[in-house]
């Protein structure tokens, strides 16, 4: 499994890359297709909406297989990165988006179920930490990469680059990963999936669990921009900052991960992760006093939301086997109904203050520990599986 981990890492890389480059180069790109930044805010708009469908492609993985799904996902993605190379043009940019998206989409639920069919529950959250690296060594060496193509052969670069990247990953993980298993002729379809997943309360539980972690994130990861630029009248060196603050505890929270959840046991780890991120969110504004304190505040907000989210999905993977990939994916959909829901609050919030952003995300974890309490109940009855099954 070594090599599969090393090559799925990479892929994830990869992915995670097209995702997160948009931001900082969002006004290169826009120049780049003689567009305004209201379209290219379309484009990210559009873009965001796939999440909301993530369920309805991710069941391939379920369906059609593990490995199959994931292949389907890189196809998308490599054929979008392509798109840009042949036509140049704004509407082959925004369809690059959209399949780079419905990509990575179909991918990641199909990897994380494939790694709960074959990594015992007890080591599966090393595994998933590990795989988890690909998102923030994208913002720690993908975006950077791609802003050195970008300086050196114009804006249209990336692509073509994360195309071949794409192409190569399609024939490695081709390679290294066993084929699918034969699937039964009863195997339920999408909407016998879905009906499992709603009758099934545990996993219901553990959507809300991710909702609510996210939700708390959000409420103060949207504002934390203007907060810095209103305290300190330092915009670009901030913000710049902040940037490298961000990508330095996202890799510290999935390092954690590998390193702890195990160890720890999962339940017990995202209590922890939540407690720890509530602490983090009450001193924000004490150590926002200085630019120090405040980028070691975002720090420390970061690195535990990190180890909190990352922790949770070995526990997803547990919840639905006989529908891991919709489960996950629906897990997905969870998680940016809660950025939305973070999203819609923080403005007013921040209106009186980044205190009250502190607040209710102190009360969005509370929420979160006592709905992981239910969870854990709900597990309790359930066996976890220890054995893989053949390749």
């Amino acid at each position: 499994m070594r090599s599969q981990l090393a090559a799925i890492t990479l892929t994830r890389v990869i992915l995670n890359t097209m995702y997160r480059m948009l931001y900082p180069f969002l006004a290169v790109f826009g120049r780049g297709l003689g567009v305004e930044l209201s379209v290219m805010a379309f484009a990210i708009t559009a873009r965001s909406l796939v999440g909301v469908f993530s369920p309805l492609l991710a069941f391939l993985g379920d369906t059609r297989g593990r490995k199959a799904g994931m292949l389907l996902g890189l196809c998308a993605f490599t054929l979008g990165a392509s798109l840009v190379l042949i036509q140049p043009a704004f509407p082959a940019f925004f369809l690059a988006l959209v399949l780079g998206m419905v990509g990575k989409y179909i991918f990641d639920p199909s990897l994380q179920a494939y790694l709960g069919d074959r990594i015992p529950y007890a080591q599966r959250g090393r595994a998933l930490g590990v795989v988890e690296l690909g998102w923030s060594l994208s913002f720690i060496c993908g975006v950077p990469a791609m802003g050195f193509l970008i300086a050196r052969f114009g804006w249209r670069s990336p692509f073509p680059a994360l195309g071949l990247a794409g192409l190569a990953a399609i024939i490695s993980l081709t390679w290294l990963l066993p084929s699918d298993p034969r699937l039964p002729a009863d195997q339920p379809g999408v909407w016998k999936n879905f009906q499992s997943l709603v009758a099934n309360k545990a996993a219901l539980t553990g959507l809300f669990l991710g909702l609510l972690i996210s939700a708390a994130n959000e409420v103060i990861n949207l504002v934390f921009g203007v907060w810095m630029e209103d305290a300190y009248s330092l915009q670009i060196a901030s913000l710049g900052a902040a940037a490298a603050v961000i990508g330095a505890a996202e890799l510290g929270g999935e390092s954690l991960t590998v390193a702890l959840t195990d160890r720890l046991g999962k339940p017990r780890a995202v209590g922890l992760g939540i407690l720890l991120n509530s602490l983090a969110a009450l001193s924000l504004p004490w150590l926002g006093r200085s630019l120090a304190g405040a980028l070691f505040g975002l720090f420390l907000l970061y690195i535990t939301f990190e180890f909190t989210l990352v922790s949770s999905i070995p526990i997803m993977t547990e919840l639905l086997p006989a529908a891991r990939a919709t489960l996950m994916a629906a897990n997905i959909s969870g998680i940016s109904l809660g950025r939305a829901t973070g999203a819609v609050l923080a403005p007013y919030l921040y209106q009186s203050g980044i205190a009250w952003n502190s607040l209710a995300c102190f009360a969005f974890n509370l929420l979160a520990l006592l709905v992981l309490l239910r969870l854990k109940k709900r597990m309790v009855a359930t066996p976890k599986s220890q054995t893989p099954p053949p390749a």
